[in-house]
């Protein structure tokens, strides 16, 4: 299996080496050259495996660069800091199941992929004998997925930027009070899009990326992306354990595109799935976009800090990917959008619209504040069930698009207790914390403030990044 760029300038890369690029050397984005697909039988088959022997089969389609048994080792080593059930399925009515995704290290859905991609980079990198400086950005659950993956890891530096003052006190706690030598927590004074813009101003700039051995962990990683797909397909197994071929839908709280891409991947893959949809938050460019045909992000002061904190996201990194298989995968008519986004602040694809829903089956809703706070009490009255404010954006969306017969599956993001103050004023119960976590909050925190400043930024990776 071969990757080639969104935006046509990249010879094709194996899998290992793909995953150390981050970004395409032509600014695009790493896909497979052909889609993988997987039919019924093996579908059946997969059945019985438990879930890193599902995750071999399934990555083993992407990373054929890989000896097999050297991927067995590396998804058993991931997913062994999680509970035996590591993706547990629960309803919480007759109409929605949650998808467990948050029984990681870090409490969120990030550390199902960034638990294998710090097994494979470090694999990578002694296999190719080298060193990496992963630049990444945050709106709160990356950053600590990444840095509890890759922390104390000799070959791998972590620069990790997030907004100043728009993450949970929780949050912040889990990456700023991590004192490894390794771990790099810069905090910019900006929103998440200034974040990401930095990274991607740094990454498109070839010859300080080779000096400085520049990588990401960011959804735009294609082992992120590739990590994913591994529970769409866990899900829909265990929703029709029953049997039968079954069609389910799923829905997936979105900021950056990247979790929900994953979905895209396994329905082309061969996945049953009827339905994708997409929920958003008040930043809701991507619901805009999949209602209208028009992506028209936001500037920073028009992005809203918001009680789900972790989509307060206007720039979809990932929708490139999407907008590629949109456009029967011609990377000229790729450059041509963004060059649109460029010079016009927006592109439009609205003759493509009714596309979305017949072709690709993704619909698309937002959530409010009210709405969380809402859903948050009623899951919580009607089953004991507590859930986090993203899911909650998640099943309020959810309910809009229920169709009998089809089952809903949400995607659970993260454990509320990320978001105490949320929870706390939606249903008036205060967290519990163990003893491990509540030292963790009252750690001392470990940070360097920056401006939104390019020039700053590389001065800072170039003294301290790994040679």
């Amino acid at each position: 299996m071969q990757y080639i760029s969104t935006r046509g300038g990249m010879q094709p890369l194996p899998y290992c080496e793909t995953l150390l690029e981050g970004l395409a050397p032509d600014g695009g984005l790493a896909v497979p050259e052909t889609m993988p697909t997987v039919d019924g039988e093996t579908l059946e088959r997969w059945r019985a495996l438990t879930y890193p022997q599902l995750a071999t089969e399934v990555l083993g389609l992407f990373a054929t660069d890989i000896p097999r048994a050297d991927l067995a080792r590396m998804t058993e080593a991931a997913y062994k800091p999680f509970p035996e059930a590591v993706v547990p399925l629960r309803s919480i009515d007759d109409e929605l199941t949650l998808v467990g995704l948050s029984e990681g290290p870090t409490l969120a859905f990030k550390d199902m992929a960034m638990q294998f991609l710090g097994q494979v980079v470090e694999y990578a990198l002694e296999r190719k004998g080298s060193t990496l400086n992963i630049l990444g950005a945050t709106s709160g659950d990356t950053g600590s997925a990444a840095e509890h993956a890759l922390r104390g890891k000799d070959r791998i530096s972590v620069f990790m930027l997030s907004p100043k003052g728009r993450m949970s006190a929780f949050q912040r706690a889990q990456m700023f009070s991590l004192d490894d030598d390794n771990i790099h927590n810069i905090v910019i004074d900006g929103v998440f899009d200034d974040c990401q813009n930095l990274v991607k101003a740094l990454a498109g700039d070839l010859e300080f990326k080779r000096t400085q051995n520049l990588g990401a962990v960011n959804s735009i990683n294609l082992a992120r992306i590739t990590a994913q797909v591994v529970y769409y397909f866990w899900a829909w197994l265990r929703a029709t354990d029953a049997g039968g071929w079954t069609e389910v839908s799923f829905t997936v709280p979105s900021g950056n595109f990247g979790n929900i891409l994953s979905g895209f991947f396994a329905k082309q893959m061969g996945l049953p799935i009827r339905r994708l949809v997409l929920a958003a938050n008040e930043n809701n460019v991507l619901d805009e976009f999949f209602r209208t045909g028009v992506y028209r992000p936001r500037s920073a002061a028009q992005t809203l800090a918001t009680s789900s904190p972790s989509m307060d996201i206007s720039k979809a990194s990932n929708l490139e990917r999407f907008i590629f298989e949109l456009v029967g995968r011609d990377a000229s008519r790729v450059v041509s959008a963004w060059n649109d986004l460029d010079t016009q602040g927006h592109f439009d694809f609205t003759a493509d619209l009714a596309r979305f829903v017949d072709e690709f089956g993704i619909v698309s809703g937002t959530s409010t504040h009210d709405d969380r706070l809402a859903t948050i009490a009623s899951v919580y009255e009607t089953t004991g069930d507590i859930i986090d404010p993203h899911t909650a954006d998640g099943v309020k969306v959810a309910r809009e698009y229920v169709e009998p017969g089809v089952p809903m599956l949400v995607l659970e993001t993260a454990k509320p207790q990320k978001f105490a103050e949320t929870i706390r004023t939606a249903i008036g119960v205060e967290l519990e914390y163990s003893p491990e976590l509540r030292a963790m909050l009252d750690a001392p925190q470990r940070t360097t403030e920056m401006a939104d400043d390019e020039r700053e930024l590389r001065a800072f990776i170039e003294a301290h990044a790994l040679r």
